[in-house]
């Protein structure tokens, strides 16, 4: 693929597009990033002229591609490749393949972007299964990523192990340090879990890696902790404890909120805390985090909540841009070869006796 910065948004992928799609690219192409956003040229250029962009062949740093389908939520992910050919969603991985642009981002379908990712991008060599991977913050010890977030419900030791490597190298790109990875359960001791946590505790232990350091077991008191700077879990588990965390934030947010308002006197100590209260709903805003990279395709992938606004969706390509600048997809390749024996035991470990 040629060397370029531009970014594949797509335009017609989230819960009100296009018009936060477009406000983003704005956001992006005025922060100095290029963009391709594509979808239906008609639909785009007259939002784009209302946020005062006049070119659209790159010179304002966004570059309209036609796209003539859309893929919605009611499509099916396994079908849609095939069926709308000329989706926004699918066409985004086209130009990506093709070498014209360095990463995909949308606010899409997510089994569509999986799809996508395996049908056009194709899985690493070694991995068995992609996975979704996202970052949250902590009060010490810098942000913690969790994996997997959803694309796998149902896991065997290899996925969890290949989810471990892939963590532990995306939280070294990001994050820049050797991780700490562990395995989420029940609790601390090793007898603790189900068959598939037990087996990857195993195979994680009995094969120490020189990406990271393996914990052992975390629950889910440690999630805000310094414990660990991965957390490796099955799909169905990691949504769920993101949408734990997600709910929490926004609970503890009305419940301060309600404390503040009670009396005059919790009213002026609102007032004084103020600067503290802003801060803390900036690090709880999901729009912080732009969004989830797809890791085990052979390129870069960002899945960005259907709902996300324009600050998000422009989060989300800024880190696909980075992490593309950063090589994110050659340092999971290099990983997988180091891994080999990991690798190789814990399908064994799936194999019937």
């Amino acid at each position: 693929m040629a060397a370029t910065r531009k970014i594949a948004l797509d335009a017609f992928g989230g819960d009100h597009c296009p018009f936060v799609e477009v406000e983003a690219a704005v956001l992006a192409a005025r922060a100095g990033q290029e963009v391709i956003l594509v979808g239906d040229r008609a639909r785009l250029v007259p939002q784009l002229a209302l946020l005062g962009i006049s070119r659209f062949d790159g010179e304002d740093g966004i570059t309209v591609h036609h796209a003539s389908e859309t893929i919605t939520m009611e499509d099916t992910p396994s079908k849609v490749v095939r069926s709308k050919p000329d989706a926004s969603m699918l066409v985004c991985f086209d130009l990506v393949r093709r070498g014209q642009a360095a990463a995909v981002v949308s606010a899409g379908n997510s089994g569509a972007m999986l799809a996508c990712g395996l049908f056009r991008f194709g899985r690493l060599k070694g991995i068995d299964r992609p996975a979704i991977v996202s970052s949250f913050p902590r009060p010490k010890g810098g942000p913690c990523v969790l994996i997997d977030m959803g694309a796998n419900v149902d896991c065997k030791p290899i996925n969890l192990v290949q989810f471990a490597v892939m963590g532990a190298i995306f939280a070294n790109t990001a994050h820049g340090k050797k991780p700490r990875v562990g395995v989420l359960s029940n609790g601390s001791e090793e007898g603790k879990g189900t068959d598939l946590t037990r087996a990857a505790h195993r195979l994680l232990s009995a094969h120490p890696s020189p990406a990271f350091t393996f914990h052992g077991y975390v629950e889910g008191k440690d999630f805000f902790k310094d414990t660990v700077d991965v957390i490796v879990t099955d799909g169905f588990t990691g949504n769920v404890a993101l949408k734990v965390m997600e709910g929490t934030a926004s609970g503890i947010v009305g419940f301060l909120r309600a404390a503040v308002m009670k009396t005059a006197r919790t009213k002026l100590g609102g007032l004084i805390l103020r600067p503290a209260f802003r801060a803390l709903g900036d690090q709880l805003d999901p729009d912080s985090y732009g969004g989830a990279p797809l890791l085990g395709v052979d390129g870069v992938a960002i899945i960005c909540h259907g709902g996300a606004g324009p600050k998000a969706l422009a989060g989300g390509i800024r880190l696909a841009a980075d992490y593309a600048a950063r090589d994110l997809t050659p340092a999971l390749r290099a990983a997988i070869g180091d891994h080999r024996e990991l690798f190789a035991a814990a399908k064994r470990e799936d194999s019937p006796a």
